[in-house]
């Protein structure tokens, strides 16, 4: 029976997720399986592969023929390589022990190269979000400075209504008490006028 490593498909419609198993090569893609060996998910940054080393590694001892993605998966943790190593030990090119050395420095060194990328992917990140803060701020700078332009403009315009309201009311003021004055003049001469006829009146009864 030959069989395959392949992915099966989970998950939602927008958000896939898929099981890492060994199936019959002649089964449908997602109907099923052996055996269960890891998972993929491809919707975290970096995505996230999930594998059971040793039975990986079991079935690709003994012949199971990984997808050309689930492949690569195999490769990044070091299932290839590992299953390389072994190979060497049965040809008698390598012992165990040196299996394990080669295998050990490589991991470190995938493990550096892992690190390096999370830390460049962080401090990407990082830098995304502090220029989304500024341009954010710059956003708000510039709407509080529109806004004060306004507040400012609005503020002009009240004093010099205000100043001319004042300006018009000391007119009314003015005509007012210039009227006052005018109709007081006026008051005056006529009382004189009216005096007048009676003061020729008295005057002319004193002389009879």
């Amino acid at each position: 029976m030959a069989t395959k490593i392949r992915l099966a498909r989970h998950g939602k419609k927008s958000k896939p997720f898929y099981h890492i198993v060994t199936a019959d090569a002649r089964a449908p893609r997602d109907g099923k399986y052996i055996e269960r060996i890891g998972s993929y998910n491809p919707n975290t940054n970096p995505a996230t592969i999930d594998v059971d080393f040793e039975r990986a590694l079991y079935w690709v001892g003994v012949g199971a023929i990984p997808t050309d993605t689930v492949r690569a998966m195999l490769s990044y943790k070091g299932v290839m390589y590992k299953n390389h190593l072994l190979r060497g030990v049965a040809k008698g090119a390598l012992t165990e022990q040196q299996v394990e050395e080669k295998f050990s420095a490589w991991m470190s060194e995938k493990d550096n190269k892992i690190d390096a990328k999370k830390s460049s992917l962080d401090e990407a990140n990082e830098k995304a979000k502090n220029e989304a803060l500024a341009n954010e701020k710059a956003k708000n700078d510039a709407r509080a400075s529109v806004i004060a332009e306004a507040a400012a403009a609005l503020e002009a315009e009240a004093k010099a209504e205000e100043a001319k309201a004042e300006e018009t009311a000391s007119e009314e003021a003015t005509t007012e008490e210039a009227a006052t004055e005018e109709a007081a003049t006026d008051e005056a001469a006529t009382e004189t006028k009216s005096e007048e006829p009676a003061a020729k009146a008295e005057d002319k009864e004193t002389k009879e």
